[in-house]
C-alpha cells in the first residue's frame, strides 16, 4: 500500500490538530518543491534518519522496443537514486 499526499495530510492533521489543514498542505508542498528543485540542480537531498536522494546521469544508449524488437536511440538522462538511512533499514527489518 502506497502513501499518497492526501493520506499524509490526514495523518499530519490527526497528529497536529492545532495546525490548519491548509497550512499543513502548504508545508508539504514547500518541502516537495524544494526537494524537486534541489535534485534538478544536480545536488543531493539528505533527510536524516530517512535517506539520501541524488541524481545520476544515464549515458545515451541504443535500446530495443520489446514489442517490435526495433532498435531505439535512448538519449542521455538524469535518474533519481535513493539510498536509505541505516535507521530506516533497521526499523524496516525490526533490528
Amino acid at each position: 500500500m502506497a502513501i499518497v499526499k492526501s493520506k499524509l495530510l490526514k495523518q499530519l492533521s490527526k497528529n497536529y490538530p492545532n495546525f490548519l489543514k491548509k497550512d499543513l498542505e502548504k508545508f508539504i508542498d514547500i518541502i516537495l518543491k524544494e526537494i524537486k528543485l534541489t535534485l534538478k540542480r544536480g545536488e543531493r537531498v539528505e533527510l536524516r534518519g530517512f535517506g539520501v536522494f541524488s541524481t545520476n546521469i544515464q549515458k545515451p544508449r541504443i535500446s530495443r522496443n520489446p514489442k517490435t524488437g526495433q532498435k531505439v536511440n535512448t538519449p542521455k538522462k538524469r535518474i533519481i537514486h535513493f539510498k536509505m538511512a541505516k535507521d530506516l533499514f533497521n526499523k524496516i527489518n525490526d533490528e
